[in-house]
């Protein structure tokens, strides 16, 4: 075990880095003298989407800087919201919202959802996704504003935060929604669909552009998928029995069944659905997803002790048995494969995904937020190419972890307001 602290410091760039990202910042460079990006970064196959766009992420008032702008967002109990910038420590308030069941984020916005509806904040930092490069903005932090609805809603986002739609799928109304992403880049929510279905735990996922919404069952339960086109005409149906959760990586779409996942891509116009079943006599499914933004290797979560990996390139499923019960799980998808884990036990432990090996354990640094039931569901993990974050909101902090380094503790973060809920923003 290591749980070693380190001074706040500021997670920047190596200054040749920074130079030869500078000499970019007007247009794409060269493909042979790129842009920083996430270390491995695959070349995508055919069938991949390119994220890419008009514009490669700028928007008025918005400003190319040369590295990822990195900050935590926290909501606590009240709904009263602030946001701590990584690479300096500096601290900020956002204002209020509805306090919220659940948070999400797409890495630039933070979609708050209640019992009636989504607040989304602008956390004013994000990432364009350019494949073999990336460009980073910042710009001014802003409370976008509401979307009503019936339900806390599944939120279901896509690669890019200035370009493309965002789901929400209400469950109490059974309404689903797809918001413009390039609107919301200028402040603006715009609807440009909104499906009314039957109530039930569902689901609505950008797809090229329209969306895939989960179909129920005489019983309310989520038991099919069905992809529609901009203004919902239906272009493709498939099964997809108990349908739960949802990621995006640079492969495609992933929405789990529980004889598996189906992987919805684009070809042209058409959508295409690929079944990935589940291996003979394989644990009990996942029903949550959660991975470094756009990675093609995912981590799959159900009841049982244990993690499943998704290869959403291979198409493939393994097994990762775990030490003790899991509340939560993220792949880094990273050269040495490492997987995150939060225990029941209240410690962090950091697996190898090839070998199945347990690298490395903090000491329980969660136990009195898994404790205390105000906080059932609230822990949160976020992963990305450096670092890992955990909310520890009954101890009113979040850990960042150095993954890669003996799951060392590098900062005990405190923000400003408690950290019931916490979104990294700037990837």
């Amino acid at each position: 075990m290591n749980h070693r602290t380190e001074p706040a410091r500021s997670r920047t760039a190596p200054a040749a880095l920074t130079a030869l990202v500078l000499l970019f910042l007007s247009g794409c460079g060269s493909p042979s003298v790129p842009h920083a990006s996430d270390s491995g970064a695959p070349q995508p196959g055919p069938s991949e989407p390119a994220s890419t766009g008009d514009g490669h992420g700028a928007i008025t008032g918005g400003a190319e800087v040369a590295e990822p702008q990195l900050h935590l967002v926290g909501i606590d109990a009240e709904g009263q919201t602030s946001m701590v910038d990584l690479l300096n420590g500096t601290q900020s308030r956002l204002g209020k919202v509805e306090p919220p069941v659940h948070v999400s984020t797409d890495g630039r916005y933070v979609f708050a959802a209640d019992s009636t509806g989504v607040e989304i904040l602008d956390s004013g930092a994000w990432t364009w996704d350019h494949v073999d490069h990336f460009h980073y903005y910042r710009a001014d932090p802003r409370n976008v504003g509401r979307v009503d609805g019936g339900g806390a809603a599944a939120i279901a986002t896509g690669m890019l935060s200035t370009a493309g739609r965002t789901g929400m799928f209400f469950p109490a109304s059974g309404e689903a929604v797809l918001l413009d992403n390039a609107a919301l880049s200028g402040g603006t929510i715009s609807e440009t669909l909104r499906i009314r279905t039957k109530p039930h735990a569902g689901l609505i996922a950008p797809l090229g552009e329209g969306a895939v919404v989960t179909e129920p069952n005489d019983t309310s339960t989520a038991a099919g998928l069905r992809a529609v086109d901009a203004k919902g005409n239906e272009l493709a149906t498939t099964e997809c029995p108990s349908a739960a959760g949802t990621i995006t990586t640079r492969v495609g779409l992933v929405i789990g069944c529980s004889d598996g996942a189906v992987i919805a891509t684009m070809d042209g116009t058409t959508p295409v659905f690929e079944r990935v079943p589940y291996p003979t006599g394989a644990a009990a499914p996942a029903t949550s997803f959660n991975g470094r933004k756009g990675r093609p290797v995912v981590a799959g979560l159900g009841p049982d002790s244990g993690v499943w990996l998704l290869n959403t390139r291979q198409r493939t499923w393994e097994w990762l048995p775990t030490t003790t019960p899991v509340i939560t799980a993220a792949t880094a998808d990273d050269v040495n494969h490492h997987v995150v884990v939060i225990g029941t036990d209240g410690t962090v432990q950091v697996y190898d995904g090839s070998t199945k090996k347990l690298i490395s354990s903090t000491a329980p640094l969660v136990t009195a937020s898994l404790a205390d039931p105000a906080y059932a569901g609230k822990i949160q993990l976020t992963v990305d190419s450096q670092r890992a974050y955990i909310n520890a909101p009954a101890e009113g902090v979040v850990y960042e972890i150095d993954y890669a380094d003996d799951a060392r503790v590098a900062r005990t973060l405190e923000l400003p307001t408690k950290p019931v809920h916490v979104a990294e923003t700037g990837r």
